[in-house]
């Protein structure tokens, strides 16, 4: 069915916070036995209700269910398990009664049969952290073992579960956020791996007072009111190590925008625009937070794994009308903080100067260039050249350019050999307007390396002042 081993193991845990329960570990053995065991502390099950729950869609999906239920299909527990291991066991204890039941592939393969273990009291004793659950005094766990899919290829399973675990921390970081630190007010669950508490994963960094939250936008479907709220992240450069690595990334800034949809306040699919628009670089600070509760399941196209969905049509066309403002936000966001400051190191054609209203690019008049260009021109052609200037620094096409560079259309890449005859020819010239020999065309040999566009090819720079320096 498709489970990653991410995915499987957060199936056990939407099993657990649909049985009330506060805390869930997560533990596997660093040598000995292989095995992974989820324990909670849920309300648990009684012999009957564990026998039934181990039963392939053991619920109706068209059934009304309660609002904490993260369940659908009455399948998760059990395919979930299976897609990673050929023996799972489960173990629950309500009302001081202690059950065991396991599915084991093997022994189903030997009698030809789906035959479900019913452990006596001496076989779950037997079996890891069970003493913890009876302290507990409630609780279920679910324990994998005999794995194959998880340990093919692999030298060791505990290496390859290990492995595993670190993409498991983030995943349900993510998947349970919302669980793991909610709003204050609420109560939070605890998840940890190996005795380590999983931290939430905030994708909308809603505690960065820079994140902009656009107004909410419900919609309605069949009676149901469908929360939608957008955030607007803060740019790149206002965001802590931390923060940057929380989001992602800058790579995950982009992989990750687009709708998040959570179903009862678990995460279920996120980083898609369900091809509503395109996922743009400048579109990369948006988020946009759906609720779904699970009566609407059926518009949804809920798939097994609760890691799929497919919006109807309906909210798809009222998304549409919101999502050009949703990105358009991100667009100015972007564009504002992206313009970097100039580097006093180097000497640009341009100057970038921040002004009370906003920010102003000049041509450099102190340019080697620019400036011999001034200098020696006549009063009849300075003005002219003053004008030319003037032209260039009030039509130039700052959003094109910047669309272009992060949408990635770059210029053609000029020929080395072509480079080195511009740039040369480029020093001649600057040389020759300054006076060979002169102090000031010293001064310009010495700092060619500093000075653009000499600065983006420090190799040719160089050469290039060498030869001019010996003719």
């Amino acid at each position: 069915m498709g489970y990653s081993f991410e995915s499987a193991v957060a199936d056990i845990v939407d099993n657990s916070l649909s049985a009330a329960a506060v805390n869930v570990g997560i533990r596997f053995p660093s040598s000995g036995e292989s095995y992974i065991a989820i324990l909670d502390d849920g309300t648990g099950m009684s012999p009957e209700t564990l026998t039934a729950a181990m039963r392939h869609g053991s619920q109706n999906p068209m059934l009304k269910r309660s609002e904490a239920d993260l369940g659908r299909f009455g399948l998760g527990m059990k395919t979930a398990s299976l897609s990673q291991c050929r023996r799972m066991t489960v173990i629950s204890l309500r009302d001081g009664v202690l059950s065991g039941r396991c599915w084991d592939l093997d022994y189903v393969a030997y009698r030809q049969n789906w035959m479900l273990l019913q452990l006596n009291n001496r076989e779950i004793e037997n079996l890891p952290l069970v003493d913890q659950l009876v302290a507990q005094g409630q609780g279920t766990l679910v324990l994998w073992q005999n794995f194959d899919r998880l340990g093919a290829g692999e030298i060791s399973v505990q290496q390859a579960i290990g492995k595993r675990m670190d993409e498991l921390r983030d995943h349900l970081a993510l998947v349970f956020h919302r669980f793991l630190s909610p709003p204050l007010g609420q109560p939070a669950i605890t998840i940890t791996i190996n005795n380590l508490p999983v931290k939430g994963m905030d994708p909308f960094l809603t505690r960065n007072k820079a994140t902009q939250l656009l107004p909410p936008q419900p919609f309605i479907l069949e009676g149901e009111i469908v929360p939608v709220q957008a955030y607007i992240l803060p740019h790149i450069s206002r965001l802590t190590t931390d923060e940057l690595e929380l989001a992602g990334g800058d790579d995950g800034l982009r992989k990750n925008q687009g709708f998040y949809i959570y179903r009862n306040r678990r995460l279920i699919c996120w980083g898609s625009w369900f091809r509503l628009v395109r996922q743009e670089e400048l579109s990369k600070l948006a988020r946009v937070q759906v609720d779904l509760s699970n009566r609407l399941d059926h518009l949804w196209k809920l798939d097994i794994k609760k890691s799929a969905t497919t919006p109807p049509e309906v909210l798809r066309e009222g998304l549409k009308q919101i999502i050009g403002r949703i990105t358009d936000s991100s667009r100015n966001v972007f564009i504002f903080k992206g313009k970097k400051a100039s580097d006093k190191r180097v000497v640009h054609a341009w100057d970038r100067t921040i002004v009370r209203e906003g920010v102003t690019y000049k041509v450099n008049r102190e340019h080697p260039l620019i400036s011999g260009l001034l200098d020696n021109a006549s009063e009849e052609t300075y003005g002219l050249v003053e004008q030319v200037l003037s032209l260039l620094e009030r039509s130039l096409p700052l959003d094109a350019i910047y669309l272009d560079k992060a949408s990635h259309i770059e210029p053609p890449t000029e020929e080395q050999g072509s480079q080195f005859r511009y740039l040369e020819g480029l020093a001649s010239q600057i040389i020759s307007t300054l006076g060979a020999g002169t102090p000031a065309a010293t001064q310009f040999l010495e700092n060619l390396a500093t000075i653009e566009p000499f600065n983006k090819h420090p190799a040719l720079a160089a050469q290039i002042a060498q030869r001019v320096s010996s003719e």
